[in-house]
């Protein structure tokens, strides 16, 4: 089964809410709902998002403080945060929202099409970044065991690692959706996405280095270190 990523939607008007799930259920992911920001920051104690929809007024701990407390905490830190505003402040109150650590500042009225996609494209970084995690773990797992190496013949009748090999040919799948992810974003992504999606190819190349380390016949620490998960 597919897992499905997690979207954090918080305004304390039903009907609000109701309008985001009915816009963003065609991307067929898991839709939950907060009615204020300590209902939210509860949500985010047990569960992982990919993206968070924010509302800025709420009455009680608004989204700026919201998103502070959010920001405060390492769980929860790098997990994009997209402000939803019934009211345009100028931009003095658009400057607050990125202060906040929002990644984006929408004012409502808002085109779905255009909320879809940018939420969208938050989703398949998260689900990259969810590969890259059961590719590292896979990973470890194989080093902490059998002094990491289970071999299989190879074409030329020598031996090489199985499970190595399955692990490139998973990784390779995972780079080229990542590739194809950024040639999408282009030039248009905002700053904050153009480094998620950068930290993510960092990862990768992390992990990568990592595997080719394990190659037979490489030189260097046998038993190279697993990339960080954060």
């Amino acid at each position: 089964m597919v897992q499905k990523a997690k979207i954090l939607l918080v305004d304390d008007r039903p009907e609000n809410l109701l309008a985001l799930e009915a816009i963003l259920s065609a991307l067929d992911q898991t839709l939950v709902r907060a009615s204020s920001g300590e209902e939210a920051l509860k949500a985010l104690l047990t569960d992982d998002f990919a993206v968070i929809l924010l509302d800025v007024q709420m009455p009680g701990m608004d989204g700026f403080e919201t998103a502070a407390h959010i920001k405060r905490r390492e769980r929860t830190r790098d997990i994009p945060i997209i402000f939803l505003t019934a009211i345009n402040h100028g931009p003095h109150h658009t400057f607050r929202g990125y202060a906040a650590g929002a990644v984006d500042y929408i004012s409502k009225p808002f085109d779905p099409w255009v909320l879809r996609a940018k939420v969208s494209v938050f989703v398949d970084l998260y689900m990259k970044n969810v590969q890259l995690r059961e590719q590292a773990s896979l990973l470890r797992v194989q080093l902490e065991g059998n002094g990491g190496r289970q071999t299989e013949p190879s074409e030329d009748g020598g031996e090489a690692p199985g499970l190595l090999v399955e692990l490139s040919a998973r990784l390779a799948a995972v780079e080229e959706q990542a590739e194809a992810l950024t040639k999408q974003l282009g030039d248009s992504a905002d700053a904050a996405t153009a480094a998620t999606a950068t930290h993510l190819e960092r990862k990768l190349a992390g992990l990568r280095r990592a595997l080719d380390a394990l190659e037979p016949g490489t030189d260097g620490d046998p038993s190279p270190q697993v990339p960080s998960q954060n």
